[in-house]
């Protein structure tokens, strides 16, 4: 395995997906509901990020040429998802879900994607995987960078937990205010990051 390719795998990964900087996030969506479905979030929000980023490694390139749609394109559908979160927080309305899968769906959106698999986080795996000219070595540390990065996610929404019990109900209201203005300015900079892009590609 390539060892320098994998440590430059976690830390880019890291710096995009930005574990420590969705903890506010996470604890805004699911800090008032049962431990169990808060540690089952935990867990599901990186297996879906898990599941996305992997789809698009494999297959990525392919998939976004067959439908014609550019990483500019994805920027801005993730900009304008996580802007519609953002103002749900900022109001204090509950993010809409499905009767009975509240759980489920917070993990599915905006946890596991846009937040975490969001368009960052899946062009630079489309780029590592295409400079790595199929190379076992480097494939292996792609996978294992990608794995790593969503196994400290996992820990680090999994024991912010323990912030609940310091901050009370006041604290989550207040944390979930401050969560949609900072969702609010990465999904305004997601579609700023998207205009940008259209502009340069003529």
């Amino acid at each position: 395995m390539d060892v320098t390719l994998y440590l430059t795998v976690v830390v880019t990964l890291f710096v995009i997906m930005d574990p420590p900087g969705a903890i506010p996030i996470f604890l805004s969506l699911v800090g008032r509901k049962s431990r169990e479905v808060r540690n089952r979030a935990a867990w599901q929000a990186p297996a879906v990020s898990l599941t996305v980023i992997s789809v698009f490694a494999i297959g990525g390139q392919a998939i976004l040429s067959y439908l014609h749609i550019g990483i500019p394109a994805l920027q801005g559908a993730g900009g304008l998802l996580l802007l519609l979160i953002a103002l749900e927080l900022l109001t204090g309305r509950e993010p809409t879900r499905s009767p009975g899968n509240d759980d489920v769906n917070v993990a599915l959106v905006p946890l596991g994607t846009p937040l975490m698999a969001g368009p960052g986080a899946i062009a630079a795996v489309i780029v590592y995987v295409s400079q790595s000219d199929g190379k076992a070595a480097s494939l292996l540390a792609i996978a294992a960078g990608i794995l790593t990065i969503h196994v400290v996610f996992f820990l680090v929404l999994r024991f912010s937990t323990v912030l609940i019990r310091l901050l009370g109900q006041g604290g989550i209201t207040l944390l979930a205010r401050i969560a949609g203005l900072l969702l609010a300015a990465i999904a305004v900079q997601l579609i700023a990051e998207s205009v940008r892009g259209f502009v340069a590609g003529g």
